[in-house]
């Protein structure tokens, strides 16, 4: 099933479907999954993880555009640029709860408000950044292909491997994790660094998907919004929810969005609202608090 899935959409481009619906349905699973590392397997809430897809972004614009780096490296150095600002901001998981969101909310505002005032001859100014001459949808397509991939294979690899239990230990008791043995600290950043590096490389090839960047667009807080609504209603701390949760929510917001677009955000609060109601562990994570056994097939 999986193996078939991939084949379409290795073919969906040669397939009468829309193309950009396809693209945004891939980086929205690859934000939900990058997003599930630190909050679900972790439960760090990071309200400002937008920041993260902006650096991405503006630094796959600025090295195409201003020093004419070819654009999949640019990608990569926008990638490894996420993995640094992690590691800079990564003195603010010593804060927990609601205290560490609030930073890290301030801190995605911050940067918006430092890339908005760099020099225009650099970072655009207001106005952003045109890549027109290096619009190439079909292959932005297939990057962020392999992007989303690479995204759930990570989130099976934790599913299963020590570092992933770790995760989960941290995430249930911090104080009985440390007394297990388990170096808190290092396995935090790491999953802190992976959840960073994603998204960086997903706003790098949106970038060169859409062929324009702008400080609004890519410091938008609803980046953040739907990457915590999308995880959430398929169940965080698992691998198929995110995927379940972005390809169900992100039809539907699509779907309102190209026939009521007054109405889209309206839409989103009230999903957000039956979700917290009635779903509170989103699809997957209450199949398996009734059913206990799918634990065992799905993942």
């Amino acid at each position: 099933m999986i193996t078939g899935g991939l084949f379409a959409l290795i073919a969906a481009p040669a397939l009468p479907v829309s193309i950009p619906f396809v693209f945004y349905m891939l980086f929205w699973i690859t934000l939900a999954s990058s997003f599930n590392i630190i909050y679900g397997y972790v439960g760090y809430l990071p309200f400002g993880y937008v920041m993260f897809y902006g650096i991405g972004t503006y630094v796959t614009a600025v090295l195409w555009s201003r020093l004419h780096v070819p654009m999949p490296v640019a990608i990569l150095a926008a990638g490894a640029a996420g993995g640094l600002a992690s590691l800079l901001f990564a003195p603010t998981l010593r804060l927990k709860g609601i205290y560490f969101a609030i930073v890290n909310f301030c801190c995605a505002m911050v940067l918006r408000i430092v890339v908005s005032n760099l020099p225009s001859q650099w970072a655009g100014g207001s106005f952003g950044i045109t890549l027109s001459k290096a619009y190439k949808p079909l292959v932005g397509y297939y990057f962020m292909l392999v992007l989303m991939a690479i995204t759930v294979a990570i989130s099976f690899y934790l599913s299963r491997a020590r570092l992933g239990i770790a995760l989960r230990c941290i995430r249930d008791d911090e104080a009985a994790a440390e007394t297990l043995g388990i170096n808190v600290p290092r396995c935090r950043l790491k999953a802190w660094i992976l959840a960073a590096v994603l998204p960086a490389l997903a706003g790098g090839i949106e970038a060169w998907y859409t062929a324009i960047v702008d400080p609004d667009t890519s410091f938008n807080l609803m980046i953040t919004t739907k990457a915590i609504v999308y995880s959430m209603f398929g169940g965080l701390g698992t691998v198929t929810g995110p995927v379940l949760g972005a390809v169900c929510l992100y039809s539907v917001d699509d779907f309102i969005w190209s026939r009521f677009p007054v109405l889209n955000l309206m839409v989103l609060g009230v999903l957000i609202i039956l979700l917290m109601l009635f779903l509170p562990r989103g699809i997957v994570g209450s199949a398996f608090q009734r059913w206990p056994v799918l634990r065992q097939i799905v993942k």
